[in-house]
């Protein structure tokens, strides 16, 4: 019996080197020859004393549709980025910039959201990774080199434009854009971008009050979403949105955001949803959980509602009214237009699902983005945890009640893409006869057929009064003016601007002290503009505001260029387009209203009112960036006309002169 086991050991023996060989990943025992995993960090993380990122490019792959057109041939690529905190100072609330400038999109990343919105995004001059859900970087020191805690890892899918073969083009530079960081310009090799950020020594910190979470920070609009009950099953939240900018805006403001748990909204207060379809929550988990609940009665059951203020009239409401700052019809105004218009409240009842089923599960809704008919455009960043919102006690003792839990989303103005405005401005001027309208199509071309009319095309210069007549009233006067200032007309005439907001900056004078211009607010919608308010930049030369006269204006700090006006009391409304005195033969008429502003030149050196300073840099009307006129009108001429344009002009001159000349010799 033993002779038969040291045989079957034997030949056990001699059968594990074919097992090896056959199964090359199982292991009868330890191995201690392999060789360890290289765990060796790359030399600039190594040697970095602060904050340490790094951005490495993959490979790309060509998409549909294949074009010819090397440019904008679309291609996905991946790419991961890496931030680390190798300093002894925790870095709250991190940021990191990344400076894509090859048309890419940013489909996805993990670990991270887009400071600019949810994906995708357009990341075309670069975006900004925000940690989530780790938003905080603490220090090795305190976590004993954990790295889930003092570092996150970005893997970044997207879709870039142009360029050829399969390597993918790196970003311009990568840099921690947190407050009181610098960042060396990065470094590339391979491949890969590095940088090590330091703290600025020139910039003295700033005494700050210790909070638990991320400190509340100002933006264009800021909205604070905070939990005032809770139960197991569901939650109250109040949403406050304050308009900080004093250009800021919002008219019949719509607010949408993304449940991400499966939420619905029971019942509001102060706002409504746009659609109330209780089918949507039979459909789903809630209504598989909450088997007896009356979804009749459910104010919103979608996974992405849309919100509205209440009308005026249900300000008193017993039900859904009866709460301060609501019930505006969705005005919301800077604070020194009317305080009490800057601010709106509403509250909601949040039901919750499985597996969030305890008191202390909270989920913030996810996408926030506003909008409304006349106002700036604003970009919406992610909700950050804050300290709790303390308000006065409900009782009227001098006490401090607190939210249960609050987070703020930072939303700020952004600039219109070009013919994505939503009004525009028209130049004129004392010394020449010819308006310069607003752009073609500075509002987008919308439905118009553009095989009829060309939407890239210059606009034609108009006599002053045409900019009063609809842009289809105004085809035969263009013709006619062109033809009397010897200007060609293009057998595809431009689109029209299509902005339902327009306004004419006329330079009314030029003299040796001061200068003076008109301004001219036209609606060409339907609908009156109620509470309207403009605001134009002039550099330098608006340092020399002296009044306007038919508004009321004042400067805009900190710079004082930026000129701010509004109608007078009993004067801001705006009303819409008219019919004229003949509907069967006379154009319709827009709502108007108009004002001079004068200036002085005192202290001012070397302004050329005529070559450009007398016109505005930016125009803004309640609060929406305005299109301008790529050029001015010029002392010599309302455009800045080329050779070849002053060639028919020039040929009439000499032939007149030629006949002249012939008869005078005739004669002779």
């Amino acid at each position: 019996m033993k002779k038969i086991r040291y045989i079957n050991l034997n030949l056990l023996l001699l059968l594990i080197p074919v097992i090896k060989l056959q199964f090359p990943t199982l292991s009868l025992a330890q191995d201690y020859d392999e060789p360890k995993k290289d765990d060796t960090p790359p030399p600039g993380l190594a040697r970095c004393n602060g904050v340490y990122m790094s951005y490495s490019t993959g490979g790309r792959e060509k998409l549909y549709p294949r074009t010819t057109n090397v440019t904008a041939q679309a291609w996905s690529f991946k790419s991961t980025a890496m931030i680390v905190n190798t300093g002894i100072e925790e870095v709250k609330g991190w940021q990191m910039f990344v400076g894509f400038h090859h048309r890419e999109i940013i489909v996805s990343a993990t670990g991270a959201v887009s400071s600019d919105g949810d994906f995708p995004v357009d990341a075309t001059n670069g975006t900004t990774f925000i940690g989530s859900p780790n938003t905080d970087l603490k220090t090795s020191i305190l976590t004993a080199g954990d790295y889930t805690q003092i570092s996150t890892n970005i893997e970044i899918t997207g879709t870039v434009f142009g360029g050829k073969g399969t390597a993918t083009p790196m970003p311009k530079t990568i840099k921690l854009t947190n407050d009181g960081w610098q960042c060396p310009a990065a470094t590339s090799k391979g491949g890969t971008m590095q940088v090590c950020c330091k703290r600025n020594p020139k910039i003295k910190a700033k005494e700050k009050v210790k909070t638990k979470f991320m400190p509340r920070k100002n933006g264009d609009l800021n909205i604070i979403y905070d939990v005032l009950q809770a139960y197991k099953s569901n939650y109250m939240a109040q949403v406050t949105m304050d308009i900080n900018s004093p250009l800021g805006r919002l008219d019949h403001w719509n607010l949408t955001w993304e449940w991400m748990r499966g939420e619905f909204i029971y019942s509001m207060r102060g706002a409504y949803a746009a659609e109330k379809n209780p089918a949507e929550c039979l459909s789903s988990k809630a209504g598989q959980f909450y088997g007896d609940l009356d979804f009749s009665q459910v104010a919103n059951c979608q996974k992405k509602p849309i919100l509205k203020d209440l009308p005026a009239d249900r300000k008193d409401d017993n039900l859904i009214g009866k709460l301060p700052f609501c019930c505006k019809n969705g005005t919301l105004l800077p604070a020194h237009m009317d305080p009490s218009k800057s601010r709106a409240i509403f509250q909601l009842q949040v039901y919750k699902v499985p597996p969030d089923q305890n008191r202390t599960a909270f989920f913030p809704p996810r996408n926030w983005k506003i909008d409304g008919i006349v106002n700036p455009q604003y970009k919406c960043g992610p909700p950050v945890r804050v300290d709790a919102t303390p308000f006065p006690d409900p009782s009227g003792l001098q006490a401090t009640t607190y939210a249960i839990a609050s987070w703020q989303i930072i939303c700020n103005i952004t600039k219109p893409k070009p013919q994505a405005a939503r009004c525009c401005v028209s130049f004129s001027a004392f010394y020449n006869d010819s308006a310069i309208p607003c752009n073609t199509c500075a509002c987008g071309c919308k439905d118009i057929d553009t095989d009829t009319c060309n939407a890239n095309a210059r606009p034609l210069l108009l006599p002053p009064d045409t900019l009063l007549v609809p842009f289809d009233n105004r085809t035969l006067k263009a013709k006619v003016w062109a033809k009397q200032k010897h200007m060609a007309v293009p057998k595809k005439l431009p689109c029209p601007d299509n902005c339902g907001i327009s306004l004419n900056w006329h330079l009314n004078s030029d003299y040796g002290n001061g200068w003076s211009a008109r301004i001219t607010v036209f609606n060409w919608g339907n609908n009156a503009v109620e509470d309207w308010f403009g605001a134009v930049d002039l550099g330098k030369a608006g340092l020399g505001y002296e009044n306007i006269y038919s508004f009321n204006g004042s400067r805009v700090p900190p710079k004082n260029q930026t000129i701010f006006f509004q109608g007078l009391p009993g004067m801001n409304y705006l009303i819409g387009l008219t019919n004229g005195t003949n509907p069967a033969r006379d154009p319709q008429v827009p709502g108007k209203m108009q004002s001079v502003i004068s200036f002085k030149k005192k202290d001012l050196r070397n302004l050329n009112i005529p070559g450009g300073d007398g016109f505005p840099k930016r125009v803004f009307f309640n609060g929406e960036e305005c299109e301008l006129p790529k050029y001015f009108p010029k002392k010599s001429s309302g455009k800045r006309l080329s050779g070849t344009r002053f060639l028919p002009s020039i040929l009439l001159v000499i032939t007149t002169f030629l006949a002249i000349s012939d008869r005078f010799l005739s004669g002779v």
